[in-house]
Formats: C-alpha cells, structure tokens, sequence
C-alpha cells in the first residue's frame, strides 16, 4: 500500500476506555506497541509488547479470528499500528486515551517485561 493510501485510509474504530476495560476483563487480546523500556515500566495486564516498528512484520503473530485491542501511550502510535494490522486483515480497535486513560481511570498496570496476569 502506498504511502498516499494508507494516509488516505479510513479510521480505525476506537475503542474509549471504559469499553476496554470491560473487554480486558473479558480476555481481549491487546497488543502494547510502545518501546520495550516504556512496557517494562507498565502495562495493561496480558498485553503482548510489539513495538510500533515492528508491526509490519510481527502481525503473523496474532491470531486472525479475534479483535485486536492494540494499546500505547496516548492513541496516536496505536492508530497507526491499528491501521497497519488493520491493512493485513485483522480486525482491530484503538484504544483511546493509551494507557494514560487507563492509568486515570485507576486501573492496574503491570512492570517488568513479561505480560503478566490478568
């Protein structure tokens, strides 16, 4: 896809937070796209780290008949992650807000490198 398209593309659906934290609750995949050292920091619970720029080639890794809650910081590296795992088939959601909103909403995070548990 060019680059002229894929600014072009529809948005990719969002999700607010207080839908993923229902579907977190539920057992939605979520795929944290920030830098490894900001996921060691803390992430939602269960996510998998897949840094933004290695989206492209890792989306193999996910499976292909659920949706994709695909988390960063604030939004923004996540709508652009979505829309490129959105490009190869999946379907996704952005979750608005990152794990900013998440945090603000009292919601646990996880440090260290492994997901964690839910």
């Amino acid at each position: 896809m060019g680059i002229l398209r894929f600014l072009r593309a529809p948005r990719v659906p969002q999700i607010n937070i207080v839908d993923f934290a229902a579907a977190h609750r539920a057992g939605c995949v979520v795929v944290d796209v920030r830098e490894p050292f900001e996921y060691a920091r803390g992430h939602v619970a269960g996510s998998k780290s897949i840094p933004l720029r290695h989206v492209a080639h890792r989306g193999s890794e996910l499976p292909r008949d659920k949706v994709i809650h695909v988390i960063c910081a604030s939004g923004h590296r996540s709508r652009v992650a979505a829309r490129i795992l959105e490009a190869s088939g999946l379907e996704v959601r952005s979750v608005a807000g990152g794990t900013s909103a998440w945090v603000r909403q009292k919601l646990p995070l996880v440090a260290g490198t492994s997901p964690g548990r839910r």
